[in-house]
């Protein structure tokens, strides 16, 4: 299968400027098969952080990238799945870890500017965005998602902006941070609108896997708190003898589309 960048379904925008973090970023874009040929049909939009970890292996973590390219292709294609747009923000190497973080980390003496980021994607890199390209713009049909620190920041992102976000994606989210501090921002959610949330977790990952298994179900414990369902608007999904990296995470990728994405059987 050829992938998207051989086709020119990848759009690049270099050094996206931000009002709200003085360091510019890359912005990616995956447009799906036959977007150019219809110039009326709107899609859902996810947005990813890490973005130069999805599409390309030169500029990925390891080399391994996600090839979220080539399963959303294949999904589409199936009918498995509605077409989608995917957005990549590039990370920003030494700043990732404060920007991907809600809290300031004593342990790091780093962290806290997630409120800014949350504030770019929603107010500036959504909106440019439904600019450029045809998307629907609603929030059930707008989604984030990331994976560790990413996930992090895409949970914060969701919690700050529901109305805005609908759709939630987080893969092995880095609970341990600040001493799980995430747990009281979900403890403090009181908007109406609850975004449908994907969360799962690997059970080989980190150097004690069973802390990291037990702190994603405290957070999925938490959620459940605050009104969501696992039957409803919550999966939560456990990975046996899956790792925290790059390979891990591209090999659920399909399912995490398939949840947010799956065509109804009437379509």
């Amino acid at each position: 299968m050829r992938r998207a960048a051989e086709e020119g379904r990848l759009r690049y925008h270099r050094r996206f400027v931000s009002k709200y973090l003085s360091t510019p970023r890359d912005l990616i874009v995956y447009l799906p098969p036959g977007y150019d040929g219809s110039r009326a049909a709107r899609y859902p939009v996810l947005y990813l952080q890490d973005g130069q970890n999805l599409f390309d292996p030169a500029t990925a973590f390891g080399g391994n990238d996600w090839q979220v390219d080539v399963t959303a292709d294949r999904l589409i294609e199936e009918g498995v799945i509605r077409p989608l747009i995917i957005v990549g923000i590039y990370n920003t190497g030494v700043r990732r870890i404060s920007e991907y973080t809600p809290t300031r980390d004593p342990r790091y003496n780093k962290g806290g500017k997630a409120d800014r980021y949350a504030q770019m994607l929603a107010r500036e890199i959504k909106p440019f965005t439904d600019t450029e390209y045809r998307t629907v713009k609603s929030a059930w049909n707008t989604g984030i998602g990331g994976s560790s620190l990413g996930a992090l920041t895409a949970l914060h992102t969701g919690m700050c902006y529901p109305s805005v976000f609908g759709n939630l994606a987080l893969i092995s989210p880095s609970v341990w941070w600040d001493s799980r501090a995430v747990l009281p921002i979900v403890s403090g959610f009181r908007a109406s609108m609850r975004p449908r949330i994907w969360l799962d977790i690997g059970t080989d990952e980190g150097n004690n896997p069973q802390k990291i298994v037990d702190d994603a179900r405290l957070l999925r414990d938490a959620l459940v708190s605050k009104g969501w369902s696992e039957n409803e608007n919550l999966c939560y999904q456990e990975f046996e003898r899956a790792g925290h990296n790059e390979a891990a995470w591209a090999a659920r990728f399909g399912l995490i589309l398939e949840y947010f994405y799956g065509r109804k059987p009437a379509e």
